[in-house]
């Protein structure tokens, strides 16, 4: 008999076709859910490409509610089926009532908390959450997590190297709220929801660009793309207020996160949910900033940074800078100058490579 996951693939599928689109982890969770879905009022949460909610619809589930944190997840599940289905964000509308939330464990902990406070605060006392993983980035502190927020934590057994934690009695109690720390070094404000990169630390790669900003080129206009908590924005508006800064991301949480961080620096910079610049018109800005992500998941995959670099060629306008950071070992200044235009190396350590490209 075929079924969800024989069709099912990633968004777009394009990019990754190599990549599978749904793991044991899910099947585990549906197979555990399976006797409580029709009557369920359901809550998806963390649902990467459609498996958990397409599944759960095939399965007797109706009216599902649905949180992903990607726009890309959100357009994989459109593109994988429809039913009877509708995306929320991560807020009390989303788990409302709901009797059985089915969870993908994300790898924070801070989002962790973050949504096992949310559900315990707003679902029904009688809610079940099945959240399940690959045992690999599984860790106790995940039971210790869920325990704060419910009575019972259970561990499944193992099967295709993954497991479940299931959680009942609710424990209602405040709500996570966003953390916040002043990094003095750069003056500002970095602001975090639980499921943002990085929390509210200044990785790596983000602070390589911020130390050589001041020396950047001059610029009506700029974009963050992929922006995170939003701090190469926030810096590039600080260093130049008079100019229009913007700030792009992906992630749902990300995006909450930027804004939070725009407001409290007292900034202007307007920040959008988007997949790789899709609003943005060709042409449009001086200079792109990219601390490209170069995972899908849990793999490694070039094609991720790739998109952003045409995305970034073409929303710049012709003499527009690129200005990307990326590990010295994946050499991507060959791709850049194919991409964009010629490329020079602005600073280089053994671990980080700065280069700025100059669309042609």
């Amino acid at each position: 008999m075929t079924t969800v996951f024989d069709t099912l693939r990633r968004w777009p599928d394009f990019e990754a076709p190599e990549l599978r689109a749904w793991d044991a982890a899910d099947t585990l969770i549906l197979d555990e859910a399976a006797p409580l879905l029709e009557a369920a009022e359901l809550a998806v949460i963390g649902d990467d490409y459609g498996a958990l909610t397409l599944g759960a619809l095939e399965r007797g589930a109706r009216r599902v509610r649905v949180h992903q944190d990607s726009i890309a997840g959100e357009r994989a599940l459109a593109a994988n089926g429809s039913g009877d289905y509708r995306n929320l964000p991560l807020t009390a509308e989303l788990v409302a009532g709901a009797t059985l939330v089915l969870l993908r464990l994300p790898r924070s902990l801070d989002a962790l908390d973050e949504i096992a406070a949310l559900v315990a605060a707003h679902a029904s006392p009688d809610v079940i959450v099945i959240a399940g993983g690959r045992i690999k980035h599984m860790s106790t502190s995940m039971n210790e997590v869920l325990s704060r927020h419910f009575g019972r934590v259970d561990v499944s057994l193992a099967r295709q190297k993954s497991r479940l934690l299931i959680a009942r009695a609710p424990i209602a109690g405040a709500l996570a709220e966003p953390r916040r720390q002043f990094h003095e070094d750069i003056g500002l404000w970095a602001v975090a929801t639980g499921g943002v990169f990085a929390g509210t630390s200044v990785d790596i790669g983000t602070r390589a660009l911020l130390q050589v900003l001041d020396g950047g080129p001059t610029f009506r206009s700029a974009i963050d793309l992929g922006c995170g908590t939003g701090l190469l924005a926030a810096r590039l508006k600080a260093l130049r207020p008079e100019a229009e800064v913007l700030a792009s991301d992906q992630s749902a949480a990300a995006v909450a996160s930027a804004r939070l961080t725009m407001e409290a620096n007292g900034l202007d910079v307007a920040v959008t949910r988007d997949d790789a610049l899709s609003q943005y018109p060709d042409a449009s800005v001086d200079l792109v900033l990219l601390n490209p992500p170069f995972h899908t998941g849990a793999a490694v995959h070039s094609g991720v940074s790739t998109k952003l670099f045409e995305a970034a060629a073409r929303v710049l306008r012709p003499g527009g800078e690129l200005w990307t950071v990326w590990n010295s070992h994946l050499a991507y200044r060959p791709v850049l100058a194919g991409i964009v235009g010629q490329t020079r190396q602005v600073v280089r350590t053994p671990k980080f490579t700065v280069t700025a490209s100059t669309r042609r």
